[in-house]
């Protein structure tokens, strides 16, 4: 079974997040930011999707981070934000993000993603 790291200041999105990657038969690791998911990482994550936005650590510094770390370096990360501009986008794709979906989102258009960058 595929472990999903989801990272969000949001405990709604959260919670959308995670119910529709179980439903999808993944296992889900949830954070509340960028540090609480480095403090969680630990063990075997094989995807992080993550918010941009959010206090203590944001989106693209935990991206660095993880990128830095040798488990991490070459794991699917998506960007799940409310945040559309090209000049974010290409904030996060230079940080190392694989890839991006803007919220609101639909279950589906999720788990399409995921499955696309999990094979």
């Amino acid at each position: 079974m595929k472990t999903i790291m989801t990272v969000d200041d949001s405990a709604s999105v959260r919670q959308m997040v995670a119910f529709t990657l179980k439903n999808a038969g993944y296992s889900v690791i949830e954070a509340s930011d960028g540090k609480d998911a480095l403090s969680k990482i630990g063990a075997k994550v094989d995807m992080v999707i993550t918010d941009l936005n959010m206090p203590n650590m944001d989106g693209i510094s935990l991206i660095k981070a993880l990128r830095a770390m040798p488990a991490c370096k070459f794991i699917p990360i998506i960007m799940l934000t409310t945040e559309s501009q090209a000049g974010r986008k290409q904030e996060g794709k230079d940080a190392g993000a694989t890839g991006w979906i803007v919220k609101p989102f639909k279950p589906e258009q999720l788990l399409s993603v995921v499955q696309k960058v999990l094979r």
